[in-house]
């Protein structure tokens, strides 16, 4: 038979054990927030213009001569401005990179370093 002074004791340990299981959880670590996608960037025909031949992994084009397609996926964002900005101008002078760099404006290149630049 039980005794109503052991139970208030076990009660009395449980609420113990609860409380102190609940003082050392950890909070979860807050989260870092995401980098926003194209479709929030507004940018899925830049994006697609880029993906095409940066996504591929060792891919060369042959216009007008071969040339290795660099990964802009986690390059510095303000090399990439940079580098279009250069293109358009025509300071830089591949063909392709050109056509697609004068269709930019200044902020779309912006967002698109950014998006590339978190590693995309």
């Amino acid at each position: 038979m039980s005794h109503p002074f052991l139970n208030l004791l076990a009660g009395v340990s449980l609420v113990f054990a609860a409380g102190h299981a609940f003082s050392q959880a950890k909070a979860p670590a807050a989260e870092k927030p995401a980098a926003p996608g194209v479709k929030e960037l507004g940018m899925e025909n830049a994006h697609a213009m880029c993906i095409g031949c940066h996504g591929i992994p060792g891919y060369k084009t042959a216009f007008p001569s071969t040339y290795h397609v660099p990964k802009i996926a986690g390059q510095q964002p303000g090399y990439i401005v940079n580098a279009l900005k250069a293109y358009k101008s025509g300071e830089r002078s591949h063909p392709s990179m050109r056509g697609i760099a004068t269709s930019l404006t200044d902020d779309d290149m912006k967002k698109l370093a950014e998006y590339y630049g978190a590693g995309k």
